[in-house]
């Protein structure tokens, strides 16, 4: 993946760094995978969803499986960067950008997770605040969008935190029973109220060059 924009991508803020999702970052991360500290009660994710898997070796599988179909669909209105998460040279857990209808709206979602070692740490808002430089400082998007589940309390904080507005409620399904979902929207000028100066970004110009030749 030597030279491929999308995981050449790099975020560093004063706490951790997001780096692009290539193999190599994947297998540091599998054993976390593998050891189930992807997961948590209430159970935070949708179905279908490969972090429910019993079988270990399965659930890693069918992880990387997700992961490298999101790195194959590619174009200027949808896409999805996958980063490794890295504390002190440590992969603890992936921050993805969710790019839909980004050439005419400019609109993204997100989606993480984080180690139960490294949990309760702020970590989960650091990383969510290190995606949404990118997206606003660095690809000029319009507006972020995320949603969890309502007793998913830590992700809904995250968003509160960072000064999301509530945008309704939605349903979605979780180990075949379904769910409330609370949806959450970030706009442009309500990030800049609150955009910091202490995150820096990296390959992000030859990325949009890539993204405008698609």
């Amino acid at each position: 993946m030597i030279g491929y924009p999308p995981l050449q991508i790099r975020v560093k803020t004063p706490r951790l760094e997001l780096v692009g999702a290539a193999d190599e970052m994947l297998a540091a991360l599998a054993p976390l995978v593998r050891d189930g500290k992807v997961f948590a009660e209430p159970a935070p994710y949708d179905d279908p969803m490969s972090f429910y898997e019993s079988d270990p070796d399965v659930r890693v599988s069918r992880w990387l499986q997700s992961v490298w179909r999101g790195r194959g669909r590619f174009s200027p209105s949808d896409f999805r960067l996958a980063f490794a998460v890295l504390v002190d040279g440590e992969a603890v857990g992936m921050q993805d950008l969710i790019a839909e209808k980004f050439d005419s709206c400019g609109t993204f979602a997100s989606f993480s997770w984080l180690s139960t070692d490294v949990r309760g740490r702020g970590l989960g808002t650091e990383m969510r605040s290190s995606l949404l430089h990118l997206a606003f400082a660095g690809l000029g998007a319009s507006e972020a969008g995320s949603d969890a589940f309502v007793d998913n309390i830590g992700s809904n904080k995250v968003s509160e935190a960072l000064g999301y507005e509530r945008n309704g409620v939605d349903w979605d399904i979780r180990r075949g029973e379904p769910g409330l979902l609370q949806r959450w929207r970030l706009t442009r000028e309500a990030w800049e109220t609150r955009r910091r100066n202490d995150i820096d970004l990296t390959g992000v110009e030859d990325f949009c060059t890539f993204l405008a030749h698609h």
